[in-house]
């Protein structure tokens, strides 16, 4: 909000300089966050009289006058080409060397054939008002040669008033806040009326059909108004706060806007069909030009001012044209109301018309502010347009409200500050903000969080208790934390002594995004880039993977952006395969890409929402070490990627099964399950798959490589398979044996059955198990393949004897004999 500080002074004694003012102000939670110095930049430019006003004998459009700029100074010629001068007017005139707003420079200068020393202003030009159209007449008393930034200059702070303060969304409220500060007194405008005629009754009429969206609605009538511009003063006070001027009659009803905080309308009377006002929703097909000239079509929910034949004004936000205060209006309609914030910001947000005033209505009204407000307009049009006052007031409900009773501890506001504050001080501060005390009853609940029960006071809490009075305007006063920040407030947050926390530090708690971390540092440090994907896909992603557009698991949004954007995902997949086509696109097809990322399922009407790692290779994969050659992804490459990510994590190693079931989108050939047991050897869950994208799927997304590899892993599974401690386990003193064994099996077992078969019979003397080759031929039978495993055996205590070492072998070979029919190959 800009603050003029000349019209502030009205209301409050500001004895500060304005930098003062403003950090005495943002330290109240009124943050200033500019001082604008109005009039600095109207270098030499003075009040001057008019002594003679002549037409240009060569010109048609220009006038020649004469200007007396001060005693000493000589009569100046000067040329203007407006038609509002008259000899005998004061106004601003711009001597040569004089600098305007912009950096324009006035010199002396010819035209059409005659000098001009210099130059007659209009408002416009000196940013005073918004008239651009003549010259600025400036009152007859002002004097003669005084600059004008000396009579018209100002000081005007733009403060930033937060959303829950829209009681300071005005000047008054802002001086409300320099007297807490400084401690002066708050003067209120005087607001006498004289009324004559007849009664407002006899000729306004109105009906509220929903008091919940209108509680309050208060309408005056001024009768015989003449219309026209206001005063330079007003203009120039609305210019400096960012309203422009219109006309006497609507100037007042922006000059109380921002006087009191409290937006109203006025109507031209003869707009309203039988002086009659209905406050009602909008009806399906009804049509408002509004002040813009704009033709809006309504909806249902748009709360309206309207008459018999038709809405007048959307309530809260702008009038309509047909009801406009114009030249020819002789009587005034004031409307002053109470209207529901949310209704008002809805209107404002679906219009497109976020105005000073829906600002105002959106943050709530106080409800007593409807009847000032109204006398305060009918005062000031009666004495800026002329015309009278007509006696009484429509008011649809006149009683207003009793202050609110806020109970609170004392000891409770310097428990929360972390200071000690004496009561008297409490109840000091806090009626520099118009709150007053009163010792609590028995029986009084203090309320410490809105929604939730309060603590009721007996009778010794009680007799320590106090109770805030609260005032009507101070509508974010609810709860006893907010008369905390009220004291803080006053008291300054600068002299709330720091200090440290007396309560024991609590114990460690494991980061919960730990493993997170190390996933990403793991992956990184092997050369892969992280991805970050969008968590909304369409329903074609979902169709590609197999999902149907109603599959009753899918979560959708109400009202998506888009169609590709309407869908919560249910994998990784579709993301990382949609950054691997635009990579393709800009000729990028050697990709190792990862994701970290949730994806979202309803189950049994509950959504669940779970952590997934998505990690997609494509084209050639670079080998670990120099001196490797690049690779093609396919699926060994991704799996050993998950092996070497588990093993740095301290997991066990995953295990390779055949699925159950293939996707549609997963190669039949080149997919598998991958388990991994927990830290104590348990059973083993299923960590995720790692699959080659079916060639069908990848000509579907539009993907041109042939060599893609994917793994979509669970990290919930992925942690409970870490050890929550690493022990440190001493380097062997005897040595390892080796021994390799090939064994043949059917090609519809997979290598991961082998290797569980054998780590099972091997423990406990099993170090380590490789799969380092694979072999189908002859002399092996048709659907017979080799797979060659390499045991690493070693006791901690002593060297093993070859005995132990053939019992070890036997019972693997044992095993692989008996659970998957098996045998070794001679």
């Amino acid at each position: 909000m800009r603050v003029p500080l000349s019209w502030l002074g009205d209301y409050v004694d500001v004895d500060l300089t304005p930098e003062a003012l403003a950090d005495r102000l943002t330290l109240l939670g009124m943050e200033v966050q500019g001082i604008e110095r109005r009039g600095i930049d109207w270098q030499r430019v003075v009040v001057g009289e008019l002594l003679t006003v002549e037409p240009h004998p060569g010109s048609d459009h220009l006038l020649v006058t004469t200007v007396r700029t001060g005693p000493a100074e000589p009569v100046l010629t000067v040329l203007t080409g407006a038609s509002n001068v008259a000899a005998g007017q004061r106004v601003p005139v711009a001597v040569p060397g004089a600098v305007l707003p912009g950096g324009r420079r006035i010199e002396v200068t010819r035209m059409a054939g005659r000098e001009s020393q210099g130059m007659l202003c209009s408002g416009d030009e000196l940013g005073l008002t918004t008239d651009a159209d003549g010259i600025l007449i400036l009152p007859p008393d002002a004097p003669v040669g005084v600059a004008m930034a000396d009579l018209f200059g100002d000081v005007v702070l733009d403060v930033d008033v937060k959303p829950n303060r829209g009681d300071a969304l005005s000047l008054i409220g802002l001086a409300r806040e320099v007297a807490a500060a400084t401690g002066a007194r708050v003067r209120w405008p005087e607001i006498a009326l004289e009324e004559t005629g007849p009664a407002v009754e006899s000729r306004v009429a109105v009906e509220v059909l929903d008091e919940r969206l209108c509680p309050r609605f208060v309408a005056r009538l001024v009768d015989g108004v003449t219309v026209g511009p206001s005063s330079l003063r007003v203009q120039a006070r609305l210019t400096a706060a960012g309203v422009r001027p219109v006309s006497n009659v609507v100037d007042a009803s922006n000059y109380v806007m921002l006087e009191l905080g409290k937006p109203t309308h006025t109507f031209d009377a003869a707009g309203i069909a039988g002086g009659r006002i209905v406050v009602r929703p909008a009806r399906t097909g009804e049509r408002l030009e509004t002040l813009d000239h704009v033709v809006r079509d309504l909806t249902p929910e748009t709360l309206l001012i309207a008459d018999p034949a038709g809405p007048l004004s959307i309530a809260g936000v702008m009038g309509g044209a047909s009801s406009e205060v114009g030249m020819a209006t002789r009587t005034v309609v004031i409307e002053s109301a109470v209207f529901d914030p949310v209704a008002i910001r809805r209107a404002a947000h679906h219009y497109a018309l976020r105005s000073e005033a829906s600002l105002r209505f959106e943050k709530g009204q106080e409800t007593r502010l409807a009847r000032i407000g109204a006398d305060r307009v009918a005062q000031l049009v009666a004495a800026w347009a002329g015309g009278s006052v007509a006696p009484g007031r429509v008011d649809t409900a006149p009683a207003e409200p009793e202050p609110a009773r806020l109970p609170f501890r004392p000891s409770r506001v310097s428990g929360l500050l972390g200071t000690t504050i004496r009561v008297d001080a409490i109840r000091d501060l806090l009626a520099r903000v118009d709150v007053r005390t009163e010792p609590a009853r028995p029986g009084d609940v203090v309320p410490v969080a809105t929604g939730f029960p309060g603590v009721p006071l007996d009778g010794a809490a009680a007799a320590e208790a106090l109770v805030a009075i609260v005032p009507t305007h101070r509508r974010d006063m609810e709860i006893e934390a907010d008369v905390t920040e009220e004291v803080a407030r006053v008291l300054g947050y600068d002299r709330v002594p720091g200090r440290l926390p007396e309560t024991p530090m609590p114990e460690y708690r494991p980061d919960p995004r730990r493993t997170v971390d190390d996933v990403r540092d793991a992956l990184a440090g092997r050369g892969l880039d992280e991805v970050v994907t969008h968590a909304l896909v369409g329903p074609l992603d979902h169709e590609r993977i197999g999902i149907a557009g109603d599959d009753p698991a899918t979560i959708r949004v109400t009202n998506p952006l888009s169609a590709e954007h309407s869908q919560l995902r249910r994998s990784l997949l579709p993301g990382l395969v949609r950054v691997l086509v635009e990579n393709e696109r800009q000729r990028r097809v050697d990709l190792s890409l990862f994701e970290i990322g949730h994806v979202h399922d309803l189950v049994d009407g509950v959504p669940v929402e779970r952590a997934v790692l998505g990690i997609l290779l494509a084209g050639d994969q670079a080998g670990v070490a120099w001196n490797q050659a690049a690779r093609p992804a396919d699926l060994w490459e991704v799996r050993g990627l998950v092996t070497a990510l588990c093993a740095r994590l301290g997991a066990l190693r995953p295990t390779a099964a055949r699925p159950g079931t293939v996707a549609s989108y997963e190669h039949p050939g080149r997919t598998a399950t991958l388990l991994v047991a927990g830290p104590d050897g348990g059973v083993d869950a299923v960590l995720g798959r790692v699959f080659q994208p079916h060639p069908a799927y990848l000509e579907a997304a539009e993907v041109r490589s042939t060599h893609v590899a994917v793994a979509l892993l669970d990290l919930d599974v992925l942690q409970a398979a870490i050890p929550a401690v690493r022990r440190y386990v001493p380097f062997p003193r005897v040595p390892a044996v080796e021994r390799d064994l090939a064994i043949v099996v059917g090609d519809g077992t997979a290598a991961g059955e082998v290797e569980r078969v054998v780590r099972d019979a091997a423990a406990p003397l099993l170090r380590t198990l490789r799969l380092f080759d694979v072999y189908a031929g002859a002399p092996l039978a048709p659907g017979e393949r080799s797979l060659a495993f390499r045991l690493t055996l070693q006791s901690p205590e002593r060297t093993l004897t070859d005995e132990e070492i053939d019992a070890t072998v036997g019972r693997v070979v044992d095993a692989l004999r008996t659970r998957l029919g098996a045998h070794i190959r001679a």
